[in-house]
Parts: structure tokens; C-alpha cells; sequence
């Protein structure tokens, strides 16, 4: 019977022959590779020589500019530890890059470090197909879907003792992809469970990513997408950014505006108060001097009898709600930040708080998505039922997400 490392061999034996064919005599290579294999050597043929020495560097400070400013510096940072450990403990290289394939952010094992670095494989260098040649990482990026490029099926020699696996990043609201992750190591230790393990990165970073990213219109706002209208963040942070821009309310006035974004049919002055209140005994008059307040922050849009917002309004608790409702728990933990307006004293909100909460945990308890939970654990630490019950889901002990939740467990354990 053939060995792993023998099967291994041979594989890499029918890469390089292909590899050969295709350099020396092109079409023969076609019933040889992958498709999406040999229509990548064709693109990278055009555009550079297989004897490239490393990966072109883009500009050291644009790249270090443009990371400080991208979403997914906030995400890696959020989930560094994971990143970090998978690299450490599989002698890997990860990387990180933006839409253009150029890399971001790199950690490597020990040995896997120092390959990279040879060849480029760092912050600022280039690892699209017109710059390198085939690889996962373009590959990913091109064809917007998880990729594995093994030994020879990479285009340049200097990496055809590589294996990669790279999925695509995609922001879990607008679909909009943001770069992709890489897992890199050598030809022979090459692992069934590598690609779904970039998946399951690839998943923690969209579920790490902040609420909102970049503007569709190229309008800046401060890092979040320009829309008309007002956006209401309530989970984790409060924020009221309308038409692009930041109003500065007070708590009460954020807690009257959560409550008529979140009742568009508009409020009567009593139920309103009621609402905002509970028994308390505030007189109306205080509670018409905050809505005046309110409609100028707001420019006038703020009707009358009943109290209604005349502007298009988003607010994430909605959107939460809508997307556990529609089953899509993995967008659903993306968009939340948290508990519902921390310290409020509005019951209305206080209650609304109780059933977001317990609504995103029922959902995670029946459809425990590994990367779903790992957010989750970042917001609700202690929640340890909630992991317990996702290890239990897990169909395969070498899940890569297995290490992962089980040291959720263990830090929560020692909290």
C-alpha cells in the first residue's frame, strides 16, 4: 500500500511534469492540470517570466497607510491570538491582502518565515498573477472562491516547493470582498484539513470585521460607508451618523431617537413617554423640550402628533433581528456589537435589550457555526454553554475550529 508521503511524491512528480509541458511545449499541459490551473499559467505566461526571483514590493509607507485605515486591520487585531497559534503550531506562513492581492499583514512559524521573507512574501509585496504568477492567494482573488495551488501548479520555480490555501474575504453585508486569507507551508506537509482551515479563518475575520466598511462611493465618512438617511448603531456602541455625518446627542435624546427609529408608524406624546420613562414621574413638558432639541439635531425631520422620523433610517438592531429571522446566523453575529444600549434607563429599551440578546443565543445554540460562535465568545466571554454545545457539532476531531473554541473554554475557565 502507498504512503501518504509517497502519494504526496507523486503528486508533486505530475505537477512538475505538467509544469514542464506547459513551459516547454504549452497545450500538451491541458489534460494534465486543473483547469483553473492551466488558464492561470496562460494569464501569468503574458504578463511575467517563469523565472522570476521574488514578489515586486509595493510602496512601504502606502501600504502601511492604507492598513491603518482598512477594516481588515481591525479584524486581524480581534483575532491575532487564533492567527497567530494556527501559524505557530502547523509551521505555517498566514497572510492577509487587500482586493489587489497585495499582502498586508504576515506571521509565520519559525521555518516558514524565513522562506517567506526570501521571496517577498511579506507586507507590501505583490502576489497577484501579473506579478508573481499563479498562486492561491491570486487565484482566490480572482476567482472570488477558496483556492489550493500545490508545489509545481504555482507558475514561478522559487515557489514550487509551496503548498497554499486561500479563501476570499468578503464583507457579510455588502458581499463586498475585501482581500483574501493564506495559509502557506511546504509541498510535504500538505494536510487534507488546510483548506478548510483557511475557510474557517476567512470566516473569523468577516465576523471579526467592524459594522461598517468601505464607502461604495468613494465618499470617506470617517471609515464607514456614506448613505443618506440615518444609521443607528445600538449594539456594543451607540452611534447616529446622519447623511454621512456624526451628530452628538445626548443619552436621552439618543434613547427618544432609538425608539422612534425602531417604531416608524410614529409614537404619541404618552406612549412615547411611557416608553422612555416607565412610571417615573417627568412631566410632558420635559420629555417636548427633548424632542425639540432632537428635531433641530436632525434638521427639522422629526414630525409631529404623532412623533415620526421622516428620513429613510438602518439601524443595526434591525438588521440583526432580520437576519436571524431569515436563518443567517453568520451575518446575523457579524453585525452585532454587543448588548443593546449599555446602562440605558429606558425600560422599552432595556426589554428590547433582553430579547436581542436571547434571540442571538437561542440561534447560536440551535445552529452553532463555529465562526458565529467564536464571535460571539469575543462579546460574551463567560458563555461557555455556547461553546460547548458548537464542539459538540463539530463533525470531525481534526476540525480546525476544534483548537480554536477549546481554548475559548480553557481562557474562559481561568476567568
Amino acid at each position: 500500500m502507498t504512503s501518504p508521503r509517497e502519494e504526496l511524491r507523486g503528486q508533486r512528480v505530475e505537477a512538475v511534469r505538467a509544469w514542464t509541458a506547459f513551459v516547454e511545449r504549452g497545450d500538451e499541459a491541458a489534460a494534465m492540470v486543473r483547469p483553473e490551473i492551466l488558464r492561470s499559467w496562460e494569464r501569468s505566461g503574458v504578463a511575467i517570466s517563469p523565472d522570476v526571483a521574488e514578489a515586486p514590493m509595493a510602496d512601504e509607507s502606502d501600504t502601511a497607510a492604507f492598513w491603518q485605515e482598512s477594516p481588515l486591520q481591525v479584524a486581524v487585531s480581534r483575532i491575532e491570538d487564533d492567527l497567530r497559534r494556527t501559524a505557530e503550531d502547523g509551521d505555517l506562513v498566514v497572510a492577509v491582502t487587500d482586493a489587489d492581492t497585495r499582502i498586508l499583514w504576515t506571521y509565520g512559524g519559525r521555518v516558514m518565515r524565513r522562506k517567506a521573507e526570501s521571496v517577498n512574501f511579506v507586507a507590501g509585496g505583490r502576489w497577484g498573477e501579473s506579478s508573481i504568477g499563479t498562486n492561491a492567494l491570486a487565484l482566490a482573488t480572482t476567482d472570488d472562491r477558496p483556492s489550493t495551488v500545490f508545489s509545481a501548479e504555482h507558475f514561478a520555480p522559487i515557489v514550487h516547493n509551496w503548498v497554499c490555501w486561500a479563501a476570499p474575504v468578503h464583507d457579510p453585508v455588502t458581499g463586498e470582498q475585501l482581500g483574501v486569507i493564506d495559509l502557506s507551508t511546504t509541498w510535504d506537509r500538505t494536510h487534507p484539513i488546510g483548506m478548510a482551515t483557511a475557510r474557517v479563518m476567512a470566516r473569523l475575520l468577516e465576523n471579526a470585521l467592524p459594522r461598517a466598511t468601505a464607502p461604495s462611493d468613494g465618499r470617506h465618512t470617517g471609515g464607514r460607508a456614506f448613505q443618506a438617511g440615518l444609521q443607528l448603531t445600538l449594539l456594543g456602541q451607540v452611534e447616529v451618523v446622519l447623511d454621512g455625518q456624526r451628530l452628538l446627542l445626548t443619552r436621552r435624546q439618543t434613547e427618544i431617537l432609538a425608539l422612534l427609529a425602531l417604531h416608524p408608524e410614529g409614537l404619541t406624546l404618552e406612549h412615547l413617554q411611557a416608553l422612555v420613562y416607565g412610571d417615573k414621574a417627568v412631566s410632558p413638558s420635559t420629555l417636548k423640550a427633548e424632542v425639540s432639541h432632537l428635531r433641530s439635531a436632525l434638521g427639522g425631520q422629526l414630525a409631529s402628533r404623532p412623533y415620526r422620523l421622516m428620513m429613510p433610517v438602518d439601524t443595526d438592531v434591525e438588521t440583526v433581528l432580520d437576519l436571524l429571522r431569515r436563518g443567517r446566523v453568520a451575518g446575523a453575529l457579524a453585525a452585532y456589537g454587543g448588548d443593546l444600549f449599555p446602562g440605558t434607563s429606558s425600560p422599552a429599551l432595556t426589554e428590547l435589550a433582553e430579547v436581542v440578546a436571547v434571540s442571538v443565543r437561542e440561534a447560536l445554540l440551535a445552529d452553532p457555526q463555529p465562526g458565529a460562535v467564536m464571535r460571539y465568545t469575543e462579546l460574551a466571554p463567560y458563555d461557555t454553554e455556547v461553546i460547548e454545545v458548537a464542539l459538540a457539532a463539530l463533525p470531525d476531531a481534526r476540525h480546525p475550529a476544534r483548537a480554536l473554541l477549546k481554548g475559548r473554554l480553557a481562557a474562559a475557565g481561568r476567568a
